[in-house]
């Protein structure tokens, strides 16, 4: 089965040169009152409105494309709120939403099927198979797909055998897909995987991406760091930067990210001028750092590709000084988390 020829998000970008996509899902969501612990998912059947309103959140700041609330929608995650038999269910109903906010606009609007990773470890060290991942992602694509998703949108993965799988899965519901992978430690993925590494791995797929590259991970510099060191391969194939906004410090008992609005719409621009196509944000970016995100890449001419030094001099110094594409950094494991 192949995806279709003119999906919606292959059309728009052929129209820009960049596009915005959204923030923050649940750093949002916490806002209007979901308690920590719970499934953001549940909310598809229990607080539509709310959902709604995160959307329009994102699309009211001049968002192009939006990420449906579906992260942690497959059967793995949703098994720890005792709801794996409602993955279809939960999956079209955040999409559902999605297409109706999208179709009220008078542009035109993405709806990203959002699908984030299994939480589970791949064997030998783990029990995690590539058929029952890709068992589980196609169950999750099925129930976006057929709640009206424009494109799935497969984020936040750290091992390579996790995004092969999710690629099969899209590839089984037809769908065209975006996917990107979180650079956490000394510019890898928590399983070891480069930014270099990762541009191989997505030219050898036998079903692509449309777009390709990196969110949340630890700040703004880093990530740029990253789409840096996906731009050095000369792929033509787009990038997608989805940085958090700043750095989190836990204030006053919750966690709070340190990024302005002012910062993202630094950050915003730089992402462009390192290379990216699809810009947007990850964990604390609000609609006040979207709508400034949005009116520098508007207003601010494009410039030339910035450098190391002038990224930390911007938006701060990075986590590490290795980025990963010299020498060799321990490969470390992790369960996915959640955009905040």
């Amino acid at each position: 089965m192949t995806a279709p020829k003119t999906d919606a998000l292959s059309r728009l970008l052929e129209t820009r040169d960049w596009l915005m996509t959204d923030g923050a899902t649940g750093t949002n969501l916490f806002n209007m009152g979901l308690a920590s612990g719970d499934a953001p998912e549940l909310w598809n059947a229990d607080e539509p409105a709310k959902i709604a309103k995160l959307y329009s959140l994102a699309v009211d700041a001049g968002s192009d494309l939006f990420l449906t609330n579906s992260f942690g929608g497959n059967a793995s995650r949703l098994k720890l709120h005792n709801a794996q038999n409602r993955v279809r269910e939960l999956n079209r109903l955040a999409a559902e939403i999605g297409r109706d906010v999208a179709d009220k606009q008078s542009r035109p609007v993405i709806v990203a099927g959002s699908m984030g990773p299994t939480g589970e470890i791949f064997a030998p060290m783990g029990t995690l198979t590539h058929e029952l991942a890709v068992e589980m992602f196609h169950e999750q694509a099925e129930g976006l797909k057929e709640g009206g998703a424009d494109i799935l949108w497969v984020e936040t993965i750290s091992a390579q055998e996790e995004y092969k799988a999710a690629a099969e899965a899209c590839h089984l519901a037809g769908m065209p897909w975006c996917g990107t992978m979180s650079f956490d430690t000394a510019g890898r993925t928590m399983m070891g995987l480069t930014s270099q590494a990762m541009v191989s791995m997505v030219d050898k797929l036998p079903h692509p991406p449309l777009a390709f590259g990196a969110n949340c991970g630890v700040g703004a510099s880093d990530l740029l760091r990253t789409v840096l060191g996906f731009a050095a391969t000369g792929t033509e194939r787009p990038i997608i930067a989805k940085g958090n906004a700043g750095i989190p410090k836990y204030v006053d008992g919750h966690i709070h990210y340190d990024g302005t609005p002012e910062l993202m719409a630094e950050y915003a621009v730089m992402a462009r001028d390192c290379g990216a196509t699809i810009i947007g944000g990850c964990c604390g970016t609000m609609p006040e750092h979207l709508v400034a995100m949005r009116e520098a890449l508007e207003t601010r001419p494009r410039g030339e590709r910035p450098t190391l030094d002038q990224i930390s001099s911007v938006l701060g110094g990075f986590s590490s000084e290795d980025d990963g594409l010299s020498g060799d950094a321990p490969k470390r494991e992790r369960r996915g988390r959640r955009r905040s």
